[in-house]
């Protein structure tokens, strides 16, 4: 009975937990702080302040949070999907691998010159706070979200650079320093794992695709679970092969996202909720390991602010901006990029692994890059809503929509194309009579405005973001995305 009491105790503990983390998201649309930072915080508490709560072992915690990443990146990789990866690849690619070494390299001159750290432990923290969480920036946006190409490339970046940021982590662990040997085995082992994690993505993320067309299951819910298993295994099979696991599981997530398979839409809920889940464990563990006497310390909050601000305020602006000049964003929308770079659960993670490692004053480092992670959600993340208005952004609001209306079918149905008409594509203010550019057997039989269904007639004006879903011939697909979609 004893053991009984203590399971369901430390059950009850964990639900509320859990529902304390998800109702933190009401406090935020309120306080405009970050969901992510009360769940560290409030972890980081407990630990000192409950006495049956204590520190999860090192390896435990990356174990854990490296699992909840794995949810993470897969869903955030379905969520962007190919058409709109392929609308800013090259920014993409330049901000999350350049940028991220650029920025590493730049604040690790900084922390060496102005704090006095030794090289090797300098370009360790700077290593762990490059990379960036998007998602923080959507939690204080509430139901706000960013349009065009600038919301894409702040998912993207994330995307990219948190495996790029513990790639290059592990390389330096491994080096063990830096010398010239050490570069030269930092650029041999990164190269491999960048090479080998991308081939998994894309060639397990094709085989994942035809295992769910392909292989019928004998329950619905059966899918979304053989899909996750399918996720971890690409995570496994890239790792053990030397190679960059999160980096495979967020390629097969893009090339997964905008795919057709049998409940598909069950299978993106599932994956979400599994993500927003992984969110919350990453911040309850990561904060069960921070010391808050430790952050107190003079010589740990001190730099770790100038660190942060130097981070936000300089190095970011610099070079991730010299990296985006070539996209030539809107003066508005590059500011915003360049501004929301806030930091999450990666960072905190990349600084364990220096803990793990036992590297001299580990203890001091790991708390710097905590405060560098405070200060970005918490000064960063509580100036984004204001800082959007600032600019003008353009946003669109993504309300609840709780309710769904759909018909089960027993083939795929290869002629039905769901679309979203994009601002100052050819079908945006048109009516539906005036589409010339339609292909001529298509029929747009369904109009969703702001969550409400319209009738559908030929007098009929479509909006941008309006979703519509027309009845085509297959092969019309790309004539169809042409009319509802503006040009990059």
């Amino acid at each position: 009975m004893t053991d009984t009491a203590d399971f369901a105790s430390q059950v009850l503990l964990v639900a509320g937990v859990g529902l304390l983390a998800l109702l933190s998201n009401r406090l935020t649309e309120r306080t405009k702080v970050p969901a992510p930072l009360l769940v560290l915080v409030a972890a980081a508490v407990a630990v000192q302040a409950v006495p049956a709560v204590h520190q999860p072992p090192e390896r435990t915690v990356e174990r854990l949070v490296s699992l909840a990443l794995v949810c993470i990146l897969f869903n955030g990789g379905m969520h962007m999907g190919a058409r709109r990866v392929r609308e800013a690849a090259v920014p993409i690619l330049v901000v999350g691998v350049l940028g991220t070494f650029l920025t590493a390299g730049a604040i690790a001159v900084f922390i060496h010159m102005a704090v006095g750290l030794d090289w090797f432990p300098s370009m360790l923290v700077a290593t762990a706070i490059s990379p960036t969480d998007p998602a923080v920036v959507f939690s204080v946006l509430g139901q706000r979200e960013v349009s065009g190409r600038s919301g894409t490339i702040l998912e993207g970046e994330s995307g990219a650079n948190d495996p790029v940021g513990i790639a290059l982590m592990a390389s330096l662990i491994t080096a063990g320093g830096i010398s010239g040997g050490a570069f030269v085995h930092i650029a041999a082992e990164f190269s491999l794992q960048m090479g080998v994690g991308a081939l998994v993505g894309v060639g397990g993320g094709r085989a994942l695709l035809w295992f769910m067309r392909a292989v019928p299951l004998p329950s619905e819910g059966l899918y979304a679970l053989r899909t996750a298993a399918g996720v971890l295994v690409l995570y496994g099979a890239a790792t053990l092969a030397h190679g960059s696991g999160f980096l495979a599981v967020f390629v097969a997530g893009i090339l997964l996202g905008d795919a057709r398979a049998p409940y598909k839409r069950e299978i993106e809920r599932f994956h979400s909720a599994l993500a927003s889940l992984g969110e919350i464990v990453a911040f309850v563990v990561l904060g069960l390991t921070v010391d808050l006497a430790e952050l107190t310390r003079l010589d740990v909050w001190v730099p770790g602010v100038a660190i942060a601000a130097v981070l936000a305020f300089v190095v970011r602006p610099v070079f991730v901006g010299l990296c985006l000049l070539p996209a030539r964003m809107e003066r508005n929308e590059l500011a915003f990029v360049l501004f929301a770079g806030l930091k999450g659960a990666v960072p905190i993670l990349l600084g364990s692994f220096i803990l793990a490692d036992h590297v001299p004053g580990a203890e001091r480092l790991y708390a710097i890059v905590v405060v560098v992670v405070l200060f970005s959600v918490l000064v960063q993340g509580s100036l984004v809503p204001s800082v959007a208005g600032w600019l003008h952004l353009p946003m669109r609001t993504a309300e609840p929509q709780p309710w769904a209306l759909g018909v089960r079918l027993a083939d795929e149905p290869e002629s039905a194309h769901q679309l979203t008409v994009t601002p100052g594509s050819p079908a945006d203010g048109r009516r539906i009579d005036d589409l010339d550019c339609l292909p001529e057997d298509a029929w747009v039989s369904l109009v969703v405005r702001d969550g409400r269904l319209l009738p559908v007639r030929g007098d009929s004006e479509l909006r941008a973001g309006d979703v519509v879903l027309v009845i085509a011939d297959p092969g019309e697909a790309d004539a169809l995305t042409a009319t509802f979609t503006a040009r990059a």
